[in-house]
């Protein structure tokens, strides 16, 4: 049961990369399976013809792009429109996943995800479908109250527009966690797709300097747990125990609406698609 779970846990899975990772896409394209979800990240260190030559190159190579919007990012309303008609020129906007992002200050009139998505702005640009962010192990700036609140009202708001939606988790190493917050997410009202955030493959400090960024959890226990420790920093760390721990649980060994795998591509496009498959034919 456990490895058919893992299995399916893998079926459709997504990637991320960002706006400097198409020569790494190119190179990696022959491991990844043609439609594949390929997110693209909206960082302060892009720009917006970087962002849509990304999309773009997704498309072309015959996966799905999945551009990030991030709203504390979007300095007007004409920005925004600016990047979703740029993107729609390329067939990049019938997926979206729309994020807080990180300035402490909104530079422009959106504090978070769902003040975009109320606009109704989406859909003028072909938008259909709207992922959101899932906080297994919680926000470092945001209570637990304000994440489960803003998450109700994403969702509902997306189902009154008729939008699809998807929910994204953080990546984390606690496996156990994850299942209950994936519990937790269906006993919201949550419907659709789960994807649980997932690190790839990548080197230990590598996979630690991102935790510490992002507030995950980095106690020697959960550590351990996913398969190394702080004591030794030396090497490189896959997901091999996280999934198949995950897919033991029982949230998400039963759920039958949809769990499935984002991968965060730390250690690299390549390395993460490689790991994928050789993850699912020993599996």
């Amino acid at each position: 049961m456990v490895e058919s779970t893992a299995v399916r846990l893998l079926e459709d899975f997504s990637l991320e990369m960002t706006g400097k990772d198409v020569a790494n896409l190119q190179e990696a394209a022959s491991a990844i399976a043609p439609g594949t979800r390929i997110n693209v990240t909206y960082l302060g260190n892009e720009d917006l013809p970087m962002r849509v030559a990304a999309a773009k190159a997704v498309g072309e190579l015959g996966f799905t792009p999945v551009p990030h919007i991030s709203a504390r990012r979007v300095t007007s309303e004409q920005a925004l429109r600016d990047f979703l008609a740029a993107l729609a020129e390329v067939n990049a906007t019938e997926r979206v996943f729309v994020v807080g992002g990180d300035p402490a200050t909104p530079e422009g009139p959106y504090p978070d995800s769902l003040s975009i998505i109320r606009t109704g702005i989406l859909q003028e640009y072909g938008v259909r479908e709207v992922s959101v962010a899932g906080y297994p192990e919680g926000h470092p700036d945001i209570d637990t109250a304000t994440l489960w609140e803003h998450l109700r009202a994403k969702t509902a708001s997306l189902a009154e527009q008729g939008l699809g939606q998807v929910v994204i988790s953080q990546f984390a190493f606690d496996a156990e966690r994850v299942s209950e917050w994936v519990a937790e997410v269906r006993d919201a009202g949550v419907t659709g797709d789960i994807r649980v955030g997932t690190p790839g493959p990548a080197g230990v400090k590598r996979l630690i300097g991102y935790a510490k960024r992002f507030g995950v959890g980095t106690s020697a226990g959960i550590i351990k747990k996913y398969g190394f420790s702080l004591a030794n920093l030396v090497g490189t760390a896959g997901p091999d125990r996280f999934i198949t721990e995950l897919a033991a649980d029982k949230p998400v060994a039963g759920d039958g609406r949809g769990v499935k795998t984002h991968f965060y591509t730390f250690g690299g496009l390549s390395a993460t698609a490689e790991w994928i498959r050789d993850f699912s034919r020993g599996a």
